[in-house]
This record gives structure tokens, C-alpha cells and sequence, in this order.
């Protein structure tokens, strides 16, 4: 009989409840090409006189049970809907077919409803069957019917029992529960794992969110249970269908079972300070027990099932194309070029990358992914290549050149986030003395005067029109050992700006060389001057500049800032708050898919021999300076927005302006831009706070609230733990910032500093990534030839064309939006699908309307011509911000979450 028990009984240890991802559910219908994709159950338990083709069925099948079901029962029917995949193999089709006779028998997939209400527990499993199966209104959903009954007294079902008894795993979209008072919904949006796998069943909550104090008494023991077991027990080597989300150092980055020139310092502990990843558990390198042993591609690293990309991204020109390029195109380039991996010697070797085809190998092999991207995404056809013009060289082939477009970039760029305030005179290191050198820089007081147009330095500083971009003190440390890499030679820089006229340029640069026992300053200054040799010399040092700006923005502040920094909020967001818990329904649209692309970056980006290394000027140093750069640098307090603003002194104060900040350089376009994000956000955020912690004393009484932040400072970034400005979290206050923060980090901040990576870098010369040769000095043999051929000289300081072109192609798929990307403004089509509090909904349709707001805003400051670093002749538009986007390399949208 499929009557429901009465009385408590104890559930069986069950997979934990997973992140559910929202993706394929917007505006409440799920996207047509991810359709085609993904297995799905979609499960809607109904009863009343509507009914499809498929519940009278099930009904009919179920009649005699429910004949003799217990007197004063309710009846409640269920629909369920497998979304079933595209078959094009024989044995795909033939497993389709057994999967829908073992559901229309009612052997496939199991439901069993739990009360909220303590003394009543749950009702009695029942199959979801139905002969005959319906596709429904999308072809690729077929539905199913199961009915039970439950007591009269049960109550309100609180949570949904799911067994998946076939052969591989489904996805579960969501269960609509009608028969009680009102329909009752259960988002899941979740891999059901097969008992094959885990004999374990699954949790599905409804969509409500509870406080821990608030839980119904139903569902106490239950929501405890499902954070032990999503916690794991931090044994063993994890498999790819599992739901635990557990910590580790970055142990997994050198392949010295590969070759002992691979091997890499792990990163995490108190020799290096690093935030800590999601958990694998793989066996220890053989060669070092240290190193956790690698996983060769293109095999999948582990994350938890959930934060795996869907199969529409996987098939499409974002994350699958980003595999297709490290995994196969990069070998075919290298395949090309190795033989003759040639400097640049001219400009139009540059431009035939745009203009004509690189001619890949005939006989190379092409996986049918590598085929898609080639023909649907880089123009490519019969074995050619061909990169598209990027923006920044699209109006104007010569702007980078220009001094003023160099300075614009630190505003306007892909990296707005380093330029500062400078403040005093000498400009200071703190690195030891006894190693580095004097501490006060070779840029002083003089040599500034002479720039500034018949201004005092004192003047200029006193009215806050001199800044500065220092990478001295992150770099020098780091530079010998650069220099000793092969064709790699670089500078520890920095770079003076005058701010005139609503104007900003560069006027000095000191490229330092670690001391030598001949010359304990090493330090060479330089300015634009006004002769040909003066001029060019000045176009290198700003190429050096320009090489250590694009590692500190790959390594820092893109890297580390946004991916690293967010993984540890991931994982204690699953581990210690619930699903029903408020903050987790918050959080969860911004942590999408970000666990897979980091666990993609560690695998081929980021890695020993990795395209970082590869192309960038720290090569195998790269990832020990985005360590030191954690330790040195990375604060949680400063990651919100204002706070960094008046750090850098770019801001001061303002209570009324957005953000509460007052920018000291009005046209900055990445912080203008992006203070209207942070203060939409900063409001959607306290109003949702105040909602569920309206209490003296919720916040700090949360216990699962507290475990979290706990973990986070504690364990996440747990070599940071004994650092004082960590944020309280006693007050709504306390809470709305450390959201704030973390929502921004996750959608606004990577928005500005990921999209504009092929738009700035895909021209080398404008964004070189590596530097090859210092600069020549008179008396030096290569300065004869400078002389000679300055062109020449340039170019073949740049990266290689085969450095060139693998940095290109993996820059073109960073800024890439794949199809099925959620972006900011459409947080209230995902929260309507998890959460029934219509205030609530209320608070993200505002925040939608406010985001439509800001785009019209952005878009017309792009068309003020007095916003001179966002306007006039050949200047691109700042639209990185801008909140919405199609798919592609478009410079512009901000997703929910660091997906790409």
C-alpha cells in the first residue's frame, strides 16, 4: 500500500543537499538549448480535476492501492518529468528506452514526502510510473505519474525523499506538490545520483527559506544531518558523483612525477600564505609526498557534482571552448610554430594575426568539440585560424601609442584597480635594506618638478593630482630569478602620474634591477623626453610597465582576488549554512560553476608548465608572487568596493554620493560604473537582511551564520586567521557588508576585470604579457642595433608569435559569455523559483528595475563628450559594467558568479 506512516521513523544516511544551480529555470521556463543536453526529472505532485494524458494513467494504475488507503487519507498525485538527452549513439537510445520502461513500471525513481511536523515523520515510498510516457510542452521533458496518500493530520510536507534506482544519474529540476492548503514547491535543480553509486537517498527541501531557530521540528534533524554529510570526513579520494565540499592547500599545481623541472612550492601554510581550495583527496606524488599527484587531461579534476559546468556550457564557445583551446588547439598552434617560434620584426606580422589565417597542420586531429570551435567560433575553415580585430585597436590602430591612452587604461582598462594616490615624497620600500637595496626610490622631488608644467611638487600633492602604480615591492623580490628564466627579462616598476586638466599622463618611470655588489641602487629613471631615441625608449619602458600590469592583473587581482578568494566562501557556504537557510539562498546564484573553472585553471592554467607560465613574465614564479601578494596585500575588509577606493586614496568620503564615497577623478570609468553596481547591490542586500534578522540579537544567535564566518576566516583563508581587521559579524550592519562584499567580488568586480581581456591583451604590443630583453643601454652591443632599427628592437622585446597566439586564444575564451550565462539583472527570475516570500521577491524586482537604471545611465555617459576617458576620437566606450550582454566576446554583461 502507499499509505504514509504515522509515526517517527529514522531516515537512512543520505547524500547531503548539494548547491542547487538556478541556470536552466529562468522566467520560469528552462533554456531550450540546454534541453537538449541534460537528463532531468521534473517531478509535479498534483491532484484536482486537470490532469495530462499520463496522470490519468498513473491514476489508473494506482486505483487499487488507493482504494484501499487509509480511511480519512489524502490523495495526492504526482507528474513527473525526465528531461531526456539528445541520443546519437545506438546504445545511448537503447538505454533511453530501458530507462523509460523501468519508470513506466514504477522501478526508476522513488518519492516519499516528509512532514514538517515532528511526531508525523514521513509517508510511504512510492514509485513514479505511468505507461505509455507524454513528452510534454518541450520535446526533450517526458513525464511520468505516482500517486499516494498521506494522513489527514500530516500537516505541510517540508522536504521530499529522492532514489534514483537506474543506472546513472538524473537531474532533478524541481517537485510541485498539490492536495494540501496551496501548492507546494521544491526547487532542487540538482544530480540524483544513482544507488549504484550511493545507496544513500536524497533531500529536497521546499522552497522556504528557515532560520536555524525557525526550522519546523520535522526538519531539525534532518537539516543537521544533511550539513554532516555535504561536509564529508576529509578521507579518501573523492569521486566525481559525490556532494562534499572540503578543504586543501594548493598542493596540486607541479607535476614532479612528470619531470622534476615541473615541480612546484605548495601554496597554503606559513612558508607561503594562500587561501584554500576544494578538497580531491588523489594520492601523493611519488616522487614528493608534499604534492598531491595530477590528473592528465583533458580527465575531469574533482568538484562536488553540482558545481560542475552543465553540458550546454561544456558543448559551447565558453568553459568547453576554453577546454578545447588548452586541451587541443594550443598543441595544434604549438605543432605549427615550434619549429620556427619567430619574434615579431614588423607591425604587419601583428596584424596578418587579424587580416590573414595561421595554416594549421593538415593531418592534425580535431575532436568534434575542437571542429565547433573552430568553425563556429574563430572563423576557422580548412585548417585556418584567424583572431578577430580586438576593440582596442578597431577605431584607432595607433591609440596605444599615446601616453594619454596609456594612462586612460589604468581608469578605463582591464586592471582600473592598481592606480593610487600618491601621497608623500620619497616614495618608500619596505623590503629589508640589507637585501634590496636604500629603501627610497630614484624618483624624487626634482625630477618630478620638471614634469609638472611649472607646478610645485608640493602644490601637486597638496591639490591631489600626482598617482602612482607600484609594483616595486611585489616584484623585486621575484626579478633575479625571472631574469634567469629563458628570454625573459624584466623590471620591478614603477609609474608616475601628473592628473591636469581633467587629463591624466605619465610622466616618470623607475624600472629597478636587484642590487648588485657594484651598485646597490639599481634603479634607472625615465621619461618621455622629446627626441627620437628619448621617445622610443620611453615606448619600452612603457612595454615593461605594461608586461608587470598584465601579470599583477592575471595573478592578483583576477586570479587571486576574484577565484582564489571566493572558492573558501563556496565551500563554507555548503558545509555549515543549509539550503533552507536565508543566506545560503542568497549566496548560491553567486557561487555558480566558480569551483570548476578554478579546478580548470589548476589543471592547465595556472599549473607548472601552464599557460600562465608559459606566457607571462614570472613564468614558474607566478604563482609564489600572487602568495606573496596574498600575504602582503589581500585584506577582507578592502575588498569591498568603497574601502578600497579610499585605500588607494581615489575616494574620499561622501555620504551622499552612491557607495558613500566621492571619487577624487570624476571620469574614472571602472569606478564610477562601478559604485552604482556596489550601491544596488549594498540595498537589495540590507533590505534582505533586515527582512530575516528583524530581531535584537538573530544575527549573533545564528549558529549555523556564525559557524560560517568562523570557517571562512578559520579555515578558508586560515593563514590570514590571526589578522585583526577581520570584520565582526554581530550586527545587520556587520552582515550586509560582508555580503555586499562578496556578492560584488563575484559579479561586478570580475565582470570588470575578466570581459576586457581579448578586448585590451589581444593586441600584444598594447598589453604585452612577458618582456624579452631589458632595456638597451649605450655601450651595450644590442644598443647599436636600437639605434639602428628601433622597430625592430621593440618588437622582439615582445612576446613570441607563438607566446602571442596561445596567450590570445586562451584571453579570447576568458572573455567569452557562453549561452547559458546568468547575469545580474535577472536575480529575480532565479529567486522566484526558491523562495514563496513575495516580500522578498519584491526586493530583487526592485533591484532588477534599479540595474535597468544603471544601464541607462553608463550608456549615456558613454555619450558625454566631456567624459573624455569614455568618449572622443577612436576611444572605446566604458561598457564592462554594463549589466547586461549577448553571448560572445562582447566587453560588456556581469554574470552572477566567476563562471568563466
Amino acid at each position: 500500500m502507499l499509505t504514509a506512516q504515522a509515526s517517527p521513523t529514522t531516515l537512512r544516511r543520505r547524500e547531503p543537499f548539494p548547491a542547487a544551480a538556478h541556470q536552466l529555470r529562468l522566467a520560469g521556463k528552462p533554456s531550450t538549448l540546454a534541453m537538449l543536453r541534460r537528463p532531468v526529472i521534473r517531478a509535479v505532485i498534483s491532484s484536482g480535476d486537470s490532469k495530462t494524458g499520463v496522470e490519468k494513467a498513473a491514476e489508473k494504475a494506482v486505483e487499487s492501492d488507493l482504494s484501499s488507503a487509509k480511511s480519512g487519507g489524502v490523495s495526492v498525485r504526482a507528474v513527473i518529468r525526465i528531461r531526456k538527452k539528445m541520443k546519437e549513439r545506438l546504445l545511448e537510445k537503447i538505454e533511453d528506452q530501458w530507462d523509460s520502461f523501468l519508470n513506466g513500471i514504477g522501478r526508476g525513481i522513488s518519492l516519499q514526502l516528509i512532514s514538517q511536523e515532528a511526531h508525523l515523520g514521513k509517508s510511504d515510498e512510492t514509485f513514479v510510473r505511468g505507461w505509455l510516457p507524454r513528452l510534454s510542452d518541450n520535446p526533450y521533458v517526458v513525464e511520468y505519474g505516482a500517486d499516494m496518500v498521506v494522513p489527514s493530520d500530516f500537516g505541510q510536507p517540508g522536504a521530499v525523499v529522492v532514489t534514483n534506482f537506474h543506472e546513472k544519474e538524473v537531474f532533478l529540476m524541481e517537485i510541485v506538490v498539490h492536495g494540501f492548503k496551496e501548492p507546494v514547491f521544491f526547487t532542487a535543480d540538482t544530480w540524483i545520483h544513482s544507488r549504484n553509486d550511493n545507496p544513500e537517498s536524497r533531500i529536497i527541501f521546499k522552497n522556504q527559506a528557515y532560520l536555524p531557530s525557525e526550522t519546523p521540528p520535522g526538519l531539525k534533524n534532518i537539516r543537521n544531518e544533511e550539513l554532516l554529510r555535504v561536509r564529508g570526513n576529509g578521507k579518501g579520494v573523492r569521486k566525481l558523483h559525490e556532494r562534499i565540499y572540503d578543504y586543501a592547500v594548493y598542493n596540486d599545481l607541479g607535476s614532479p612525477d612528470k619531470d622534476e623541472e615541473l615541480a612546484r612550492p605548495v601554496l597554503g601554510g606559513e612558508e607561503r600564505l594562500y587561501p584554500r581550495r576544494c578538497r580531491t583527496g588523489r594520492r601523493p606524488s611519488l616522487t614528493d609526498p608534499d604534492t598531491e599527484s595530477r590528473i592528465e587531461k583533458p580527465d575531469p579534476v574533482y568538484v562536488p557534482r553540482d558545481e560542475t559546468f552543465e553540458e550546454v556550457k561544456q558543448s559551447t564557445f565558453s568553459a568547453g571552448r576554453l577546454k578545447a583551446v588548452l586541451h587541443n588547439l594550443i598543441p595544434l598552434i604549438v605543432s605549427t610554430l615550434a619549429d620556427s617560434d619567430i619574434p615579431f620584426t614588423n607591425f604587419s606580422d601583428i596584424d596578418d594575426l587579424y587580416n590573414d589565417d595561421i595554416l594549421l597542420p593538415k593531418g592534425a586531429k580535431k575532436t568534434h568539440l575542437l571542429a565547433n570551435l573552430m568553425d563556429q567560433v574563430l572563423n576557422v575553415g580548412d585548417n585556418l585560424l584567424k583572431y578577430e580585430i580586438p576593440a582596442i585597436i578597431r577605431r584607432d590602430r595607433f591609440s596605444w601609442l599615446r601616453d594619454n591612452e596609456f594612462a586612460r587604461q589604468t581608469l578605463a582598462g582591464v586592471n582600473p584597480v592598481n592606480i593610487e594616490l600618491l601621497k608623500e615624497l620619497p616614495i618608500l620600500s619596505k623590503l629589508d635594506p640589507e637585501i634590496y637595496g636604500p629603501p627610497e626610490s630614484a624618483i624624487t622631488k626634482e625630477i618630478i618638478t620638471r614634469e609638472l608644467n611649472g607646478i610645485s611638487v608640493e602644490d601637486a600633492i597638496e591639490k591631489k593630482k600626482l598617482f602612482i602604480i607600484d609594483y616595486h615591492d611585489l616584484l623585486l623580490p621575484f626579478v633575479e630569478k625571472m631574469n634567469e628564466l629563458p628570454d625573459r627579462k624584466a623590471y620591478a616598476s614603477r609609474t608616475v602620474f601628473f592628473f591636469d586638466d581633467g587629463i591624466l599622463r605619465p610622466i616618470v618611470i623607475e624600472l629597478s634591477l636587484p642590487p648588485t655588489s657594484s651598485s646597490k641602487r639599481n634603479k634607472k629613471i625615465y621619461t618621455h623626453g622629446h627626441g627620437a631615441t628619448t621617445s622610443w625608449i620611453w615606448k619600452l619602458a612603457k612595454a615593461h610597465v605594461c608586461s608587470n600590469d598584465a601579470g599583477a592583473h592575471q595573478l592578483v587581482n583576477h586570479w587571486l582576488r576574484t577565484h582564489a578568494c571566493t572558492e573558501p566562501y563556496i565551500i563554507a557556504t555548503n558545509r555549515q549554512l543549509s539550503a533552507m537557510h536565508p543566506i545560503y539562498k542568497l549566496l548560491h546564484p553567486h557561487m555558480r560553476y566558480t569551483m570548476e573553472i578554478n579546478a580548470l585553471a589548476r589543471q592547465s592554467l595556472i599549473n607548472g608548465g601552464g599557460v600562465i607560465e608559459a606566457c607571462f613574465s614570472p613564468g614558474k614564479y607566478a604563482m609564489e608572487i600572487s602568495s606573496a601578494a596574498y600575504e602582503s596585500l589581500w585584506q577582507f575588509d578592502r575588498e569591498a568596493l568603497p574601502a578600497d577606493l579610499l585605500h588607494r586614496g581615489m575616494a574620499v568620503e561622501d555620504p551622499t554620493a552612491p557607495g558613500g564615497v566621492k571619487l577624487l577623478i570624476e571620469d574614472y570609468p571602472y569606478a564610477a560604473d562601478a559604485l552604482l553596481i556596489w550601491a544596488a547591490i549594498q540595498e537589495l542586500v540590507e533590505s534582505y537582511v533586515e527582512h530575516y534578522y528583524s530581531e535584537p540579537n538573530s544575527i549573533s544567535s545564528d549558529v549555523e551564520l556564525q559557524a560560517w564566518w568562523d570557517e571562512i576566516k578559520n579555515v578558508g583563508h586560515h593563514d590570514k586567521r590571526n589578522e585583526t581587521w577581520w570584520p565582526n559579524l554581530n550586527t545587520q550592519d556587520d552582515l550586509s557588508s560582508i555580503l555586499t562584499t562578496m556578492i560584488w567580488t563575484a559579479s561586478g568586480q570580475h565582470a570588470a576585470i575578466n570581459f576586457g581581456q581579448y578586448p585590451f591583451g589581444g593586441y600584444v604590443p598594447n598589453r604585452p604579457t612577458l618582456m624579452r630583453k631589458l632595456i638597451p643601454q649605450p655601450g651595450d652591443p644590442e644598443y647599436e642595433r636600437f639605434l639602428h632599427n628601433p622597430e625592430y628592437t621593440f618588437l622582439t622585446s615582445l612576446p613570441t608569435q607563438l607566446q602571442a597566439t596561445k596567450v590570445m586564444a586562451v584571453q579570447d575564451s576568458l572573455s567569452t559569455h557562453s549561452p547559458d550565462e546568468e547575469y545580474l539583472h535577472q536575480l529575480d527570475q532565479i529567486h522566484r523559483l526558491s523562495s514563496n516570500d513575495p516580500v522578498v521577491q519584491k526586493f530583487f524586482e526592485n533591484f532588477s528595475v534599479q540595474l535597468e537604471e544603471v544601464e541607462r545611465i553608463i550608456n549615456l555617459r558613454n555619450k558625454n563628450i566631456e567624459l573624455t576617458n569614455r568618449t572622443g576620437a577612436g576611444v572605446p566606450p566604458y561598457e564592462l559594467l554594463l549589466p547586461t550582454s549577448p553571448p560572445g566576446v562582447t566587453g560588456r554583461g556581469i554574470p552572477n558568479s566567476i563562471s568563466i
